[in-house]
């Protein structure tokens, strides 16, 4: 995606590989949407920990921070012996699997760099299928999305209102995004339309990440409060929903995504509103059962309890503080305590239809449409 940055326009992709330094470069997303930055993680466990702490997220952009992390972990192996080396790449893969256990899309993505893997003879050979694994899984993930956006376009109708709920952008993704895709490749035909940004607490990303995109791309939108959706969709405000997924279970259709979809969901549902969630290929998982055995990050308390924000009058500013300066808030009772899941789990039958690479599916349907769908 193109971004403004210091008056120059530039492409650039949520995630990338350097060689040279052997480091896997990420867009720092908890900055955003006040200040735009790229960093270098400088092994696997600080890409791990970049995961863990939200400097990278979404479920595409997670699964190739994964998938160039665990080439990252190959490629800093020391020494000979093919036995010494698989032990060192078990290590990477779980450590980069636990960084997020929601999310299925990391899993996916290592699962096929091991597979590719597997074809060297040497070290050297398996080093160097790994990166090239992680660059295509990369690249086949901006056109999972690029696909995503063709089949999804029609539903983006002139001066329809859609509703997105978290960030399933660019952002969330290498480039392009799943649930902002259908809306890009609108707009790129000429289609004008509306998007309500929930907010999307605690971590406010649908406030901070994806409404700074639509707000870089040109796309007219405004940003709600979760709880004001309800309001919205009862005064006909709201023709269609859009959300992404990091883990939808082909057996049954079921979605985990950032808290708050179920609600929206139900909203939705109880107003006749189409409800869509896009999802590339590496998002699907074929084993699981049921939505209750998908693990359900819980994270710290203080995310619900505390915000960050910006100063952003400069009357504010002190020495110590000046206008602009991040700044860490509570904004909760100071001695309450809070539970914080990160994620809940949306029914089948609360769902339109899955929109993926391939096309749209009933949610129901993607277990017997599994060759089609990579199962």
């Amino acid at each position: 995606m193109n971004v403004l940055v210091r008056g120059r326009r530039r492409h650039f992709r949520t995630v990338d590989f350097d060689e040279t330094r052997n480091a896997v470069r990420l867009i720092e997303q908890r900055l955003l949407p006040h200040t735009f930055k790229v960093v270098a993680t400088r092994d696997y466990r600080e890409t791990a920990r970049a995961i863990t702490d939200m400097i990278v997220r979404g479920a595409g952009a997670i699964g190739a921070t994964a998938a160039f992390g665990l080439a990252q972990g190959a490629r800093a192996f020391r020494g000979g012996g093919l036995a010494r080396f698989a032990a060192q790449v078990e290590t990477v893969y779980r450590t980069l699997a636990d960084a997020r256990p929601t999310a299925v899309d990391p899993v996916n993505a290592m699962n096929e760099i091991r597979r590719r893997m597997a074809a060297g003879r040497t070290v050297a050979e398996q080093q160097a299928l790994a990166l090239a694994a992680a660059r295509a899984f990369a690249d086949e993930a901006v056109a999972h999305c690029e696909a995503i956006g063709r089949h999804g376009a029609p539903l983006i109708r002139d001066g329809l209102r859609v509703q997105t709920h978290c960030n399933a952008g660019w952002l969330a993704f290498v480039d392009i995004g799943s649930a902002t895709a259908p809306l890009y490749a609108a707009q790129a035909a000429g289609r004008r339309f509306h998007v309500f940004c929930d907010e999307t607490r605690p971590r406010s990303q649908g406030a901070s990440l994806t409404a700074w995109e639509l707000a870089q791309q040109g796309i007219s939108h405004e940003v709600i409060a979760d709880n004001a959706a309800g309001h919205l969709m009862q005064r006909g405000e709201i023709d269609l929903v859009i959300v992404g997924s990091d883990r939808v279970l082909g057996r049954t259709g079921e979605v985990a995504n950032k808290i708050g979809t179920y609600t929206q969901a139900v909203l939705a549902h109880r107003h006749g509103i189409p409800f869509y969630v896009a999802i590339p290929l590496s998002t699907i998982d074929w084993n699981l059962r049921s939505g209750r055995d998908i693990p359900i990050e819980e994270r710290t308390g203080s995310e619900v309890l505390s915000a960050w924000g910006t100063l952003a009058d400069p009357k504010a500013g002190s020495r110590r503080r000046k206008a602009g300066a991040r700044v860490y808030v509570r904004v909760a009772n100071p001695t309450s305590g809070a539970r914080n899941p990160g994620f809940d789990v949306t029914p089948p039958e609360l769902i339109t239809g899955i929109l993926t690479p391939v096309g749209i599916f009933k949610p129901k349907d993607l277990w017997k449409r599994r060759r089609e769908l990579g199962g």
